[in-house]
């Protein structure tokens, strides 16, 4: 017969519940003197971790001695195999259930149904369907954990809910009714659903018999309804017992009755109210050797209060003594400090010989891999209970970019990205595959993107005649033949309108084994080896046996549907990390105990997360179909938090701006900072310790070294090393910044174009430029044709030639052109009449004797017009700011007065040495308005003259052998940008000199 009133006992918050369970179990057995007893023992746990956590402890209590364990079943995710452990009468679940869907066929058969459903969604993306599948596999398994049915939705009254949600019920409808007619022609239940069936058939065949044996109910706080029936079921056993985690048997009656969905306690008394209990008839559980630590909780539970009787904070006249000890909280700048001051406070208990554990427990997976990223620094490998996303693993990662790289026809980035990835050796030894790689970035990959296609590689390669050796070029020409007949067949697949996602995927994995091949390795062997590699291979087994259930997609989609189906998979390692050291979510450090916890992350948004909008149900929606409304994640996150809070030896920590953003702290640590301060008068929290300092002086240099300021560079070369030859705008860069001219034609370096480069104002001003000079050429005296114009803009198109068709180029830069162009023609009109000829792109020579021997000064002017009067005028186009006068003068800016000294005398080709009356820039800014005259300077001569005379002391200066290229002589004459400035290590030395001023 069942017991008449339900046993159910609590383990206070802040004493280390699996310790205390096997502390409480081993005192109501040791009496028997059986030492199988505990074997007799049935223990429901809520997950696996929990079981383990618990074995444990019964070691730890035992002192190592062999000690037979009781049956430890995890009710959270129990299977037909633990079921039969926990009642062997019980038939063979396997054999009267359907085995649950595999969660990717899952997404796919949800997917193809919303394709398909109402609204014929065939233009919905296969990515978009599977991310809607998942949440759509969400909602179902909710309303199967609340055991309720869609035939609900007919209840729900279409009319309160705005339209796009009456679509969307009208969807639910018709999908919910076609999906247990899938489930049935698939033989399979939901996961919740089965879960569901199997926890009612084990409660009811103990209602019905029940066991001779002990079972024991532990650490679960009923949230999912057949699990909480069970429980009932278990408390009123003869030998049934429920342990709770953490009821606060303490809060006063006043705050119990108005418990609210986001109150840690708030499951607690939904699930006493299931198990017709009140509070004071829960038990403390026996065993307890320690007396329950009253201060921490205290403080916590007070912190915790429902908002209707915080009123309560007002009278507290102090806090209790230790509340505080051991009780830690600190605030960090960022995300990466935060990281470290966790790593530094858990490779801490490592220099305990005592044995004893910490744990980081936390909602952020980002943090948790930091954290594990900063123990490396030690050599500490950290279990981490998230694992690594498949996504992330050098596998994973290396199919999601061999399929961008081809999707994206072969585009510079995605294709470095998956050709510098570690796997890719295309059947050529690392070494030899890497410098092939390099080349071709170096050859075509890098300045304007080469046309689209992995075919298209070795033509562009072709038409770079510019670019090393011909035999050179005939081996990067074969091996780039090479790799596009390798990706061939998948690019084809890509390319094609649409493509069943057996075949792409069948190519894919072709193509990345081809490409994965080692000169001596196959690829399948070195793509599939090793813990990641396993996991790899068996998504991708997974994803070809369920990829028949997609519809035909279209090619372009498919790298997105891979990173999608890819999602939620995680690796975690078997062995190697450290025993004493762990991260875990909140959900697996429910009931295990640390002598260390640093609970991270403790910002809104975080921890507690957000609350995240449904796309199927509304908050309404919800809340009339019976569903529990989101704020309900709030209460269970609350409950985690409150238990792990009052542990021994605490730390919290925070980031004050994650990614660069302000954050905002916790609800929880504002609650805890506000008891606080009530109770002592003022912020009383105990300093965080040296932590954060510890962690800046860890990369500080040692306090015996003397710290040394950077000094700038000031190369000397030899005389024969320096240059000869430079040209006028070569020359400003001399005089403002003349360690970019060492680092140009002495050591002859020269900054690489980015890679798939947009264009940008220096490619505009080419294009510019060579519109305006066929202009100008095709018309170079006389009145222009009537039709100027219009000629100009047709020569403004080829200039643009195949950038005309980018977006930005056809958006932005055009319409300035068109500007420019009307300006121009008519700016070119009204100076005609005193100009005898306009010659545009004209070179010019002028040698100087100087000390260390001839010097040559070059220059290509944009513009010189022979005026009617004999003289010369010269002018620059500028589609940036031209100098001023004052720079001009000043010597700054020396261009146009260093071509008029060319002009003058005769060193430009074809056109004889003349006196030069104008100098003038001409500022193309396509704006409004679209061009402006300005005048260089006043008196041209005397502005040539000057130039040419400070020129022959510049290069008499830099024949001394003692003369250093300095960095920079005169900041506030340094050039706006270099490419040369972090050679110069600019930012160390001059960040010295602001430091010692």
């Amino acid at each position: 017969p069942m017991a008449q009133a339900p046993s159910v006992y609590n383990i206070e918050t802040g004493l280390p519940f699996v310790d205390a369970l096997a502390a409480g179990l081993i005192e109501r057995l040791g009496e028997t003197g059986d030492p199988l007893a505990l074997a007799r023992v049935h223990v429901l746990l809520p997950n696996r971790r929990a079981c383990r956590a618990l074995g444990e402890a019964f070691l730890r209590r035992s002192g190592g001695r062999p000690l037979v364990l009781p049956r430890l079943v995890p009710v959270g995710d129990v299977d037909e195999d633990e079921l039969a452990l926990m009642d062997a009468a019980i038939p063979n679940a396997s054999e009267e259930l359907p085995p649950p869907v595999a969660p990717l066929r899952r997404r796919l058969l949800l997917a193809r149904l919303i394709q398909l459903g109402p609204g014929k969604a065939e233009g919905l993306g296969a990515d978009q369907a599977a991310r809607l599948a998942s949440s759509l596999a969400r909602l179902i398994d909710q309303v199967a954990t609340e055991r309720l049915s869609f035939a609900g939705l007919a209840g729900l009254v279409p009319d309160e809910f705005a339209r796009h949600w009456q679509l969307t019920l009208e969807f639910l409808a018709i999908v919910t009714e076609a999906w247990p007619k899938i489930l049935a022609e698939e033989d399979a239940l939901d996961p919740a659903e089965r879960r569901n069936r199997m926890l009612a058939w084990q409660a009811r065949a103990w209602r019905d018999r029940p066991p001779g044996h002990p079972v024991i109910a532990a650490g679960s706080t009923g949230s999912v309804p057949a699990t909480a029936e069970l429980m009932s079921v278990v408390a009123r056993l003869p030998q049934g017992a429920v342990v709770l985690p953490g009821l606060d048997t303490g809060l006063d009656e006043e705050s119990w009755d108005v418990l609210g969905p986001t109150h840690p306690q708030f499951g607690l008394k939904q699930l006493l109210a299931r198990l017709e209990v009140v509070r004071a008839d829960v038990a403390p559980w026996p065993g307890l050797e320690a007396p329950v630590p009253t201060s921490r909780r205290r403080l916590v539970s007070e912190a915790m209060r429902p908002a209707e009787t915080t009123g309560a904070w007002a009278a507290l006249a102090g806090l209790d003594d230790g509340a505080l000890a051991d009780f830690t909280r600190i605030d960090c700048a960022t995300s990466h400090e935060e990281a470290g001051v966790i790593a530094l406070i858990l490779r801490e208990t490592l220099e305990h010989e005592d044995g004893r554990n910490a744990a980081l427990v936390t909602p952020d997976r980002n943090l948790g891999r930091r954290v594990a990223a900063e123990l490396r620094r030690w050599q500490v490998e950290i279990d981490d209970s998230a694992g690594v996303p498949l996504s992330q693993t050098p596998p994973g990662a290396f199919l999601r970019l061999t399929a961008r790289a081809v999707a994206a026809a072969a585009a510079p980035v995605p294709l470095l990205a998956a050709l510098k990835h570690p796997l890719a050796c295309g059947g050529l030894a690392p070494g030899v595959f890497r410098a092939r790689v390099r080349a071709l970035e170096r050859a075509i990959l890098r300045g304007p993107r080469p046309p689209p296609g992995f075919a298209a590689l070795a033509e562009a390669i072709e038409r770079r005649h510019d670019w090393a050796t011909d035999n050179e070029r005939a081996s990067l020409i074969a091996w780039a033949q090479e790799l596009a007949a390798m990706a061939r067949p998948f690019s084809d697949a890509l390319t094609g309108r649409t493509q069943k996602l057996s075949h792409l995927l069948r190519v894919h994995i072709a193509f990345a084994e081809a490409l994965a091949a080692g000169e001596r390795q196959a690829g399948a062997d070195a793509l599939w080896e090793g813990e990641a590699g396993e996991a790899a291979a068996g998504f991708v087994a997974e994803l070809a046996e369920a990829a028949g259930l997609l519809g035909p997609l279209h090619g372009h989609r498919y790298p997105a549907l891979l990173e999608e189906l890819m999602g939620g998979r995680v690796v975690r390692p078997r062995a190697g990390t450290h025993p004493r050291l762990a991260i875990l979510g909140p959900l697996e450090a429910r009931l295990q105990s640390f002598d260390t916890l640093v609970l991270g992350g403790l910002n809104e948004g975080t921890w507690p997360a957000e609350v995240e909008a449904d796309p199927w149900m509304s908050r309404p929606m919800r809340a009339q179909f019976g569903l529990p409304l989101p704020e309900r994640r709030i209460g269970l996150a609350a409950h985690d938090f409150q238990q792990a809070v009052a542990s021994a030896k605490v730390v919290l920590t925070r980031a004050e701006r994650v990614e660069g953003t302000p954050s905002v702290p916790s609800r929880w640590l504002t609650r805890l900072d506000n008891v606080v301060r009530a109770a002592g008068g003022e912020e009383i929290w105990p300093d965080g310790g040296p932590w954060r300092d510890w962690l800046h002086r860890l990369d500080r240099p040692a306090r015996d070294s003397t710290p040394r300021a950077v000094a700038p560079p000031a190369p000397k070369p030899p005389l024969a090393a320096r240059p000869r030859e430079l040209s006028v705008t070569r020359i400003e860069t001399w005089m403002r910044d003349p360690y970019a001219i060492y680092a140009r034609h002495v050591l002859k370096l020269r900054a690489l174009d980015p890679i798939d480069a947009a264009p940008d104002a220096a490619a505009y001003g080419t294009v510019i430029h060579k519109a305006l000079d066929r202009f100008v050429a095709a018309h170079p005296s006389g009145p222009l044709p009537p039709d100027a114009c219009s000629r100009l803009m047709v020569m403004g198109e080829a200039a643009f030639g195949p950038a005309l068709g980018q977006p930005g180029v056809w958006a932005f830069w055009w319409p300035s052109f068109e500007r420019i162009a009307r300006w121009f023609v008519a700016e070119e009109a009204a100076r005609r009449s005193g100009i005898a000829e306009a010659l545009t792109e004209q070179r010019g020579r002028l040698t100087l004797n100087a000390p260390g021997g001839a010097f040559t000064l070059t220059a290509i002017a944009d513009r010189i017009e022979r005026r009617a009067d004999g003289t010369l005028a010269i002018i620059d186009y500028k589609t940036g700011p031209p100098p001023s006068k004052k720079e001009v003068a000043a010597g700054f800016a020396p261009q146009l007065p260093l071509e008029a000294a060319i002009a003058r005398a005769g060193g430009f080709a074809g056109i004889a040495a003349a006196a030069v009356s104008r100098l003038s820039y001409w500022r193309l800014s396509g704006g409004e308005p679209a061009g402006k005259v300005q005048s260089a300077g006043d008196d041209a001569a005397a502005l040539a003259a000057a130039a040419r005379a400070g020129l022959e002391r510049l290069v008499a200066r830099f024949d001394d052998p003692d003369t250093a290229y300095i960095s920079r002589p005169r900041p506030d004459k340094a050039p706006r940008y270099s490419d040369y400035e972090h050679l110069a290590r600019v930012k160390e030395w001059a960040a010295g000199e602001e430091g010692a001023e």
